[in-house]
């Protein structure tokens, strides 16, 4: 007594599922193949560039001063790929980075060569402002000359 009779198109139906996975996969598999190099990312305006080395986790030097990674912050690395700040310990790094509202390192990029050659602000401006564009004082207005 045969309970298990095939379908007839069970067979064939596998075979095209089987042909259709196999190359939808291939150009993903292709863009990991040696010789892929990472383009220029793009970045925030209010990054800023410096140099990072991890102390111990959450302590930070950034251009050799010491600071903190946020709770939850983010380290990519060249790939665009996260990072455990683990890693990084006593490596020191050429970054972008944003703080967040605290005060602490929040999203840092670890940059390839050729985004390390452009041109961006360093850590030494300041994020804070303190005043309003309302402070800033006219120059004084002077009055006509009469000759007498």
């Amino acid at each position: 007594m045969n309970r298990c009779t095939p379908h007839r198109l069970a067979l064939p139906f596998l075979l095209t599922i089987a042909a259709l996975a196999a190359t939808v996969s291939l150009p993903a598999g292709a863009q990991n193949a040696a010789g892929f190099k990472p383009g220029i990312r793009t970045f925030p305006a209010a990054a800023l560039r410096g140099e990072l080395a991890v102390v111990a986790p959450p302590t930070i030097t950034l251009d050799g001063k010491p600071d903190r990674l946020s709770p939850g912050s983010r380290i990519r690395d060249v790939n665009n790929m996260l990072v455990m700040s683990a890693a990084l310990v006593g490596k020191p790094v050429v970054v972008n980075y944003l703080r967040e509202s605290g005060g602490n390192v929040h999203e840092v990029w670890i940059l390839n060569p050729e985004e390390a050659r452009l041109k961006r602000p360093n850590s030494k401006a300041s994020w804070f402002s303190f005043g309003s564009g309302a402070d800033v004082v006219p120059p004084p207005v002077t009055a006509p000359v009469t000759a007498n």
